[in-house]
């Protein structure tokens, strides 16, 4: 049985709402008493200044009876392995897993969360839960070693997902794009999280909650061909795993 407890929200806000304003309450359910101090994880800021992004972080969350460490790279190792929770924060998600491996720290993030310890991220943060970054919807604007991320889930995650069609922009759709990975990933899964909505994983057991239905896409691995299918608020989508 997996010990993995991990909370996957697609965006730090939802609509015009204050920083983590709805992943407060969800956190502190999530969490409960039994951690002290969290390890934020602040690489996905681009400008890097991280003691100011925990800072924003500790602020939203002040009502929470938690510490945030911020993990800086002179001190990433000891924060991660001494922390009773793993956060990280969103941002561009290729800078993140440069950092992430710049600073070697995937096994060691990775190992924590396999041996029990919690894992809370948002939009970037979310998005490197998955087996690789291929469905994030950032620029490249850093090379890193791998798109191989934390690999805590077996299926990819869009955060951010909406694909509505926008009249005279002749780009892709989200659901486009996303169909462009299954057909040179079929057998990989991939959850569109709209903003507003989150995966809540407790060992063997995964649920979709939030404010709207989310969506998954499924490639045949012999057809080729895409199955899209909605899911609802609460439902259970242990079958991913």
């Amino acid at each position: 049985m997996s010990l993995n407890r991990l909370l996957a929200f697609s965006s730090s806000r939802v609509g015009s709402g204050i920083f983590l304003e709805t992943a407060a309450p969800i956190i502190k359910s999530f969490l409960g008493n039994g951690v002290a101090d969290i390890a934020f994880i602040p690489f996905a800021s681009v400008t890097k200044d991280y003691n100011e992004y925990a800072s924003r972080v500790s602020a939203a969350l002040n009502s929470l009876p938690y510490k945030i460490r911020v993990v800086l790279p002179e001190n990433a190792s000891e924060v991660i392995s001494q922390a009773g929770a793993i956060m990280t924060g969103g941002g561009n998600t290729f800078k993140l897993l440069h950092d992430i491996y710049e600073y070697k720290l995937l096994d060691l993030i990775r190992n924590r969360v396999n041996a029990g310890i919690p894992y809370i991220g948002w939009s970037a943060g979310a998005n490197i839960a998955g087996p690789t970054i291929g469905t994030t919807n950032d620029m490249p604007v850093i090379q890193p070693k791998s798109f191989n991320s934390l690999g805590l889930l077996p299926f990819q995650i869009n955060p951010h997902y909406f694909s509505q069609p926008v009249e005279g922009h002749n780009g892709e759709t989200r659901d486009q794009r996303l169909t462009e990975y299954l057909a040179l990933n079929p057998g990989v899964p991939v959850v569109g999280l709209p903003e507003g909505t989150a995966l809540h994983l407790e060992k063997d057991t995964l649920i979709f909650t939030g404010c709207c239905p989310a969506v998954i896409f499924t490639g045949n691995t012999v057809s080729g061909a895409v199955d899209r299918r909605e899911i609802k608020p609460g439902e259970n989508i242990s079958f991913l795993l």
